[in-house]
């Protein structure tokens, strides 16, 4: 007769990373990741960051986590990455600092914490700017600000305006009535 396979349940990690951010050329940006897991923290939690170019070379080690922080000993990253997470709070996430065009790619962040070995990779966008351009959002928060302003000039004008008419007539009648 048909007999059914035990079930198991499986287990996952689940990485969150930010997709796409945008950094300006020559400025440090931590790269966020973040974990869940279904089992409790693991002495074997392992964390592997690597990085595709946006021209599609091969992958890059970036940054390996496995009971402490390992810089790469080589490569583009080295001594430009620096373990920037705490794994109790479940973030293993890393900073890279003085970005280059060359950085622009594909990041990815994965998690191991035994027994939970399979799980999502999150990837990162990494978009190196030479300046932050001005959007048309700046633009309408200028426009707006600007506006709101001049408003509140003309406002405080009239006021003072009304106010210095009726000081003068007060005056007049003042006068006018020392006069009778």
């Amino acid at each position: 007769g048909f007999r059914p396979a035990a079930l198991w349940v499986v287990a996952a990690v689940e990485v969150h990373t930010s997709k796409e951010v945008v950094a300006v050329n020559g400025t440090n940006q931590r790269l966020k990741c973040t974990f869940s897991s279904s089992s409790p923290l693991s002495q074997q939690l392992a964390v592997t960051w690597n990085f595709q170019p946006e021209d599609l070379s091969s992958h890059e080690p970036v940054f390996y986590y496995l009971k402490e922080p390992y810089k790469p000993p080589s490569g583009r990253f080295k001594e430009r990455v620096t373990w920037d997470g705490n794994v109790e709070r479940h973030d293993v996430s890393i900073m890279i600092w003085n970005l280059q065009p060359t950085d622009n790619g594909t990041f990815t962040c994965q998690v191991t914490n035994w027994p939970d070995v399979y799980g999502t990779i999150g990837e990162v966008r990494l978009r190196v700017v030479q300046k932050v351009g001005f959007s048309e959002i700046h633009f309408l928060a200028v426009a707006i600000g600007s506006a709101s302003v001049l408003m509140i000039m003309v406002v405080t004008a009239l006021i003072v305006c009304r106010q210095h008419r009726r000081k003068a007539r007060d005056k007049s009648l003042e006068v006018a009535a020392t006069e009778l």
